[in-house]
């Protein structure tokens, strides 16, 4: 369950969470690699996404049928892939031993067991009571779920690691699981690629760490983003968090918006019911207010965000509200139509790409003197030049000194991926890992949904 999602080559949609986990194997994006996608709307639904295509809208209750329906499209998407790669990771969500929502989970331990595969549980040190959880967990499941757990790992750790193995012992006596390793906390550096939304403070707080400083001991540019309760696709972030001479905050309130010299209204998949919580916050009139400032700060809206900042959004297709005024900030009119449009964008802006049932005329816009910009386009600043560009700009419009970045993200990108992979090999056993996978079943023999 995810607002974040990203396109395969052949416009199918999937989590964000799943693009960078293929980009890290080297290997293509596939449908497969998330067979069934949730994306939370306005109104206690979700929109349900199935194998790349959105096919309709799930209830919390509705989704128990939903699921059992699915359960055979998520068992033959994980079967499709192992047999065309050495390693398949099925990573879960939420929890293990959520046993008031088994019956419907597609994507944890009965998933496990349906393949025949082992599972190893990840627990979270720094929320406290980490062997408890570890060993509750166990105890909760049913024993053709408990068996499928070959492992435990330990994640997130402050201080002195050892001190928590003295405990290892006991652990694997009452649990009958071994420990795998501990991984220590990553401290406040971005984690590229958030999905979570309980992630994203940490992962963009951003700029109070490694891209709050400035470059050669001058002041960063200052970028706010409108934290909107509905936000989708906060990897749009991602390269202007990694700019050195870029410090990245969020903004809830009009005061959260002063001295910045870059304002970001992102995208989000529910557009009107955000742009509702905008006005409500008196964001539209500080972003008003913004936009007639004498060398005020550039205002960019990405996908929704675009569509927010103009004239009119005609919409009977996402929420129902018909024809509802946007902030005025441009003369750019949206119409929600069908079919939703998802595909990846080429030439011109590498890494780019459109999930949206919006048509905002024009696609783009800026205004005469480039204070007030919109793009259609997700991943547009992943493109060094696109960003160095909007960068520069915003620098000399504010009359601030920039000297210019030479950043490359895709470098910046690989460099973060070896760095978890460094840290993984350091802190877990990976041999024991690699002997517990080697345990799942052959392909074609798996036990199935129903088996005991």
């Amino acid at each position: 369950m995810s607002n974040h999602a990203a396109v395969t080559a052949d416009g199918g949609e999937v989590g964000r969470a799943q693009a960078m986990q293929a980009y890290a194997a080297g290997v293509p994006l596939d449908r497969r690699m998330n067979p069934v996608l949730l994306k939370p709307a306005a109104d206690g639904t979700s929109h349900l996404v199935v194998l790349g295509e959105e096919v309709g809208r799930a209830g919390s209750r509705g989704y128990r049928e939903q699921a059992r329906d699915l359960r055979g499209t998520v068992l033959d998407a994980l079967v499709g892939l192992r047999r065309e790669h050495d390693w398949v990771v099925a990573e879960g969500a939420g929890g293990a031993a959520e046993i008031n929502l088994l019956d419907r989970d597609l994507v944890n331990l009965p998933l496990a067991a349906a393949a025949g595969i082992p599972a190893v549980l990840v627990v979270d040190v720094d929320r406290g009571g980490a062997y408890a959880a570890a060993y509750g967990t166990l105890a909760l499941l049913p024993g053709h779920l408990r068996r499928t757990v070959r492992g435990v790992v330990f994640n997130r750790i402050r201080g002195d690691a050892s001190l928590f193995a003295d405990g290892f012992a006991a652990f694997e006596e009452v649990a009958g699981v071994p420990v795998l390793g501990v991984l220590p906390h990553l401290g406040e550096r971005p984690m590229l690629g958030a999905e979570d939304s309980l992630d994203l403070d940490a992962a963009y707080a951003l700029g109070e760490a490694d891209g709050g400083h400035g470059v050669d001991g001058a002041d960063p540019l200052s970028v706010a983003v409108l934290r909107l309760p509905r936000l989708a696709n906060p990897s749009d972030l991602d390269p202007l968090v990694c700019e050195p001479g870029v410090a990245v905050r969020w903004a809830t309130r009009p005061a959260d918006l002063a001295g910045a010299d870059l304002v970001v209204v992102p995208g989000s998949r529910a557009t009107v019911a955000d742009l509702d919580w905008v006005r409500a916050r008196g964001l539209d009139r500080a972003l008003r207010d913004l936009a007639t400032t004498p060398h005020g700060p550039v205002l960019l809206g990405i996908c929704a965000g675009h569509q927010m900042m103009g004239a009119m959004i005609h919409d009977d297709l996402e929420s129902g509200r018909g024809s509802v005024p946007g902030l005025g900030l441009t003369p750019v009119v949206t119409t929600f139509r069908a079919p939703k449009i998802v595909r990846q964008v080429g030439a011109g802006c590498p890494g780019g790409y459109e999930i949206r049932w919006g048509r905002p005329d024009p696609d783009a816009y800026a205004s005469a003197d480039g204070s007030v910009r919109g793009t259609s386009i997700h991943g547009c600043l992943d493109d060094d030049a696109t960003r160095h560009e909007l960068l520069a700009a915003v620098a000399s419009r504010r009359g601030r000194p920039w000297p210019g970045s030479d950043v490359c993200f895709a470098d910046l990108r690989d460099r973060h991926i070896e760095e978890l992979a460094d840290w993984l090999e350091a802190h877990l056993d990976l041999e024991v890992l690699d002997d517990i996978a080697a345990t799942a079943v052959a392909v074609g023999s798996e036990p199935g949904w129903d088996a005991p």
